[in-house]
């Protein structure tokens, strides 16, 4: 026998002012953060007069896609595209690996000056790479990695960041779970990948496309390493179309967008495939 559904008859509660004023503020700030990333897409579409105008147009005249082809047809960007996913690709690799090894050791391990030595880790945190590049690339000039893979590879290769945040996330994991694995006959490196790390997988795929997000925009560096074009990034190449197209008569800003447009368009992808797991990997994290 179905059961009658009930209704609720209590009368709803009319929304004040505040929640409406939430409402404006999200939109706003909605807006003028997408505002740029729209602006770029519609000049790229732009012609080169267009772009020129005194007063500019929200919304291109006429479509101009072949901006976009133009642009890898005159800069070497499938190039750039390799040698940015290949340096991603190892950036990742590295950062992922280090850092599961390091945040367990500083979550679980039982040794002297762990603590401390947690709190130097984080104090490199604070310390920006335009102060560290000069011995790095020393280092890696005297090695032979300039222009080289592993010279863009190696100085991203630990992140403080990715080990500050698997730590907390797992030490808000009971110590049973891992406990249970040991009786179980795993051991510290089993673990870490049949517990803890299926556990932290929020965690793991936050700070992975933040890694992704930081690598795939590196320029500093990769700039000071990489001298040769053989091993350009896309953002180094985004900012060497101005030089490409020098000596025209007319401004090529509608080009420099398509650039920047097939560059960010993984990152954006990206986003939009792993963005449920950002914001649950953030409140892990911060539990402890």
């Amino acid at each position: 026998m179905k059961k009658e559904k009930t209704i609720d008859h209590t009368p709803r509660k009319p929304h004040n002012a505040w929640y409406y004023m939430q409402w404006v503020v999200a939109i706003l700030v909605t807006l003028i953060m997408l505002f740029p990333i729209y602006w770029m897409i519609a000049t790229s579409l732009k012609s080169a007069q267009e772009v020129q105008l005194v007063i500019p147009t929200l919304f291109p005249h006429s479509f101009h896609p072949e901006n976009y082809s133009y642009v890898l047809k005159r800069a070497n960007f499938f190039k750039y595209y390799w040698n940015t996913i290949v340096m991603t690709a190892g950036i990742l690799f590295l950062q992922v690996t280090t850092g599961i090894l390091a945040a367990y050791g500083f979550a679980r391990g039982d040794f002297k000056g762990r603590n401390v030595m947690f709190y130097l880790v984080l104090g490199a945190l604070m310390i920006p790479l335009q102060v560290t590049f000069i011995p790095i690339y020393i280092m890696c000039s005297n090695w032979g990695l300039c222009d080289t893979f592993l010279g863009l590879i190696l100085p991203e290769a630990v992140s403080a960041y990715y080990i500050f945040m698997l730590r907390n996330t797992f030490l808000s994991i009971d110590p049973s779970y891992t406990d249970a694995g040991r009786i179980d006959g795993l051991g510290r490196l089993g673990c870490i990948t049949h517990v803890l790390v299926p556990m932290s997988k929020a965690t793991i795929f936050t700070v992975t496309l933040v890694t992704f997000t930081n690598g795939w925009n590196a320029y500093f560096w990769p700039k000071i390493i990489a001298k040769n074009e053989v091993r350009r990034v896309l953002t180094v190449g985004l900012a060497q179309l101005k030089n490409t197209f020098a000596g025209q008569s007319v401004s090529n800003y509608h080009q420099i967008m398509a650039g920047a447009v097939l560059a960010i368009l993984p990152v954006v992808i990206l986003f939009l495939i792993f963005q449920k797991y950002m914001m649950t990997g953030y409140s892990k994290a911060a539990m402890k």
